[in-house]
């Protein structure tokens, strides 16, 4: 099934849009990541603790096959939807990995971030049947058709599946 686009709200700058739009056909894998309960700034949150097993573990697959002088989004592109409005979200207080660090100048990229788009009444977690108290992790391939669901702590899950296919890099990315 293709990963059919949904509206939401960018948190950067409140902007109204299409999450299906703002993925380019780049030959990345996609991980959307959808929050579950509770505040995302929160040591415990879920997603935060996806963020730093993708960001630290040398079991993430980020870590393992993307090159060491590319950037981290260069294989595996993280994309987030909260379930807070954009006002109630601190963009400062969320993991660093959905802030990336890019390009030749180091400069941070703010579009990775979404929350629901409440005022329309379309909300992606309704339309697409997520489980707000539990939340989940949408594996999309580069050609845009969903490869895997997965709970927001399905790590070895998620390591297994890439491990089945894709060849490490053996060294670390910047």
């Amino acid at each position: 099934m293709r990963f059919h686009s949904a509206p939401v709200i960018r948190v950067a700058d409140a902007k109204p849009m299409q999450l299906g739009h703002t993925i380019k056909a780049d030959g990345r894998w996609r991980l959307c990541a959808f929050a579950g309960a509770g505040h995302p700034a929160e040591a415990s949150s879920p997603l935060r603790k996806l963020c730093d097993f993708l960001s630290d573990s040398a079991d993430s697959p980020i870590r393992k096959f993307t090159p060491a002088d590319a950037d981290i989004d260069a294989v595996f592109d993280v994309r987030a939807v909260f379930q807070q409005g954009f006002r109630e979200l601190a963009i400062e207080t969320l993991p660093a990995l959905l802030l990336p660090r890019k390009g030749k100048y180091g400069l941070v990229d703010y579009e990775k971030i979404f929350c629901s788009d409440l005022k329309s009444g379309d909300d992606i977690f309704d339309m697409r049947g997520i489980d707000r108290q539990q939340g989940c992790l949408v594996v999309v391939r580069p050609d845009q058709h969903v490869a895997q669901v997965l709970p927001l702590d399905a790590y070895a899950e998620l390591a297994a599946f890439f491990d089945g296919f894709m060849l490490a890099c053996f060294s670390h990315i910047k």
